[in-house]
């Protein structure tokens, strides 16, 4: 059996580069007067592939958010990309 065929095999890290650009393109998001909602929102759009920690670190370190507040950011975003878009 490989190794990547194991099931205690972690999966690859997200690019670091990709977080990089999402945390600075959620700096300017800020610095231009959007709201949090809007720079996580943002953000996410870019992170989704990553894990929770990854991507609550960078709303901390982009929008500006608390850990506590960070993590829900997390849970909305990824529910709200969960739902099926609506036809207006």
């Amino acid at each position: 059996m490989t190794p990547a065929a194991t099931p205690t095999a972690k999966p690859a890290p997200f690019p670091k580069e990709v977080v990089k650009q999402a945390v600075a393109e959620g700096k300017a998001l800020a610095k231009d007067g959007k709201t949090k909602v809007e720079v996580a929102t943002a953000m996410y759009q870019k992170l989704k592939a990553a894990d929770r920690e990854t991507i609550v670190a960078a709303f901390v370190e982009g929008a500006g958010l608390t850990e506590k507040g960070a993590v829900t950011y997390f849970y909305n975003c990824r529910r709200k990309a969960a739902k099926p878009a609506t036809k207006p």
